[in-house]
């Protein structure tokens, strides 16, 4: 079942015609990629690379792509993202929610240029648009996993930013950790970053501390496998790639994503002459959010309990968001059978109940 939402702003259809004119098909489209990390074996930068290089395979000599890695949020992204504009960029997609002004400033200057800003919720011209995905619903299968496989009925996870996608992620997991094993606490520790092997390796090793021994993580390098690896009897979760040098353990599972299928997508609209100013939020049912190989260190019932989640959120039978859900300090937020709306998701800034600490400004 398609399960991607499409929101197309009213900017965004009175504009079509001016920005929909369909390109001569014998100049392949230039495409840019803007990146917040390195490219590196795994993570976010990855998968992201991995999306531009499925591109370059499915159209060919149509299309041309150019990136550029490990740029810092703020003004030089708006430097890095001019400069491929100059250079004749058709389309440049900017990965990270940092991005989000200076996405919409340079696309100010270049309203001949089309944007397309991941994370994001800012549309101030007709030529950006924004995507995302819906990853606190792979969370919501890994922390099912997670529930069932903690011996000291402690998990990490490591969060990066406070921001909503973040807090999301933390809350799905615990959510369902809890509904397999009531006796699970979470422990939350802030990195302040997307990716900083040494950062993660520190946040990694202050939750074995504490006695965890299963980490999540919404931070992009290998670090806090490796850690779990050199202290054993831990688990871990590949994050937005595989992280397959770990398997079988300590990585058990993981949570992919997969940014081909969309980046294909809004190529083709270019091509055709279709494209729009549009939000997407793709999930599960869409294959833009994937669960990486349950390994054999999962014992076969809990395999085939997270199996048939991913079925069930695939299809809709099954909102990770379904109450009755409270707030950390006791207050309803959803009530029996009630299912959270996207504009409740997006703006989500706060733990629920049964987590402790608090979320930093």
């Amino acid at each position: 079942m398609k399960r991607r939402t499409l929101l197309i702003s009213g900017a965004g259809t009175a504009f079509a015609a001016a920005l929909g004119s369909p390109l001569r098909a014998q100049e392949p489209i230039k495409v840019g990629f803007v990146y917040v990390g390195p490219i590196g074996d795994g993570g976010w930068t990855y998968q992201h690379n991995e999306g531009r290089l499925a591109l370059e395979e499915h159209f060919g000599d149509q299309v041309e792509t150019i990136y550029q890695e490990s740029v810092p949020e703020g003004p030089d992204a708006e430097r890095v993202l001019t400069q491929m504009a100059l250079q004749g960029a058709d389309i440049i997609f900017t990965t990270s929610f940092g991005y989000m002004e200076a996405t919409n400033n340079v696309a100010a200057q270049f309203p001949d240029v089309k944007f397309e800003h991941a994370t994001g919720y800012m549309r101030n011209t007709p030529n950006v648009a924004t995507y995302d995905a819906r990853f606190y619903e792979g969370r919501a299968v890994i922390g099912t996993i997670a529930g069932h496989m903690t011996q000291t009925n402690k998990i990490g996870y490591i969060g990066s930013f406070p921001i909503p996608e973040v807090i999301q992620g933390i809350n799905s997991s615990f959510l369902h950790a809890r509904k397999v094993n009531p006796d699970v606490e979470m422990v939350v520790v802030w990195a302040y970053t997307w990716i900083d092997p040494a950062k993660e390796a520190d946040a990694a090793k202050a939750l074995l501390e504490q006695g965890v021994d299963v980490i999540l993580q919404h931070t992009d390098s290998t670090a806090p496998q490796a850690a779990a690896a050199e202290a054993g009897n831990v688990y871990t979760f590949g994050q937005a790639s595989d992280m397959a040098a770990f398997k079988p353990t300590p990585r058990i599972a993981s949570i992919i994503d997969n940014w081909a299928p969309y980046y294909i997508e809004r190529i083709q609209a270019l091509m055709d002459g279709t494209w729009e100013s549009t939000h997407t939020w793709g999930g599960i049912g869409d294959g833009e959010v994937e669960i990486g190989e349950i390994t054999d260190a999962v014992p076969a019932e809990v395999k085939a309990e997270a199996e048939q989640m991913i079925a069930d959120i695939a299809s809709g039978a099954y909102h990770p968001f379904t109450g009755p859900i409270n707030k950390q300090d006791g207050t309803p937020w959803l009530a029996e059978g009630e299912v959270a709306t996207d504009e409740q998701l997006v703006s989500m800034d706060f733990y629920v109940e049964g987590m402790t600490g608090e979320i930093p400004n």
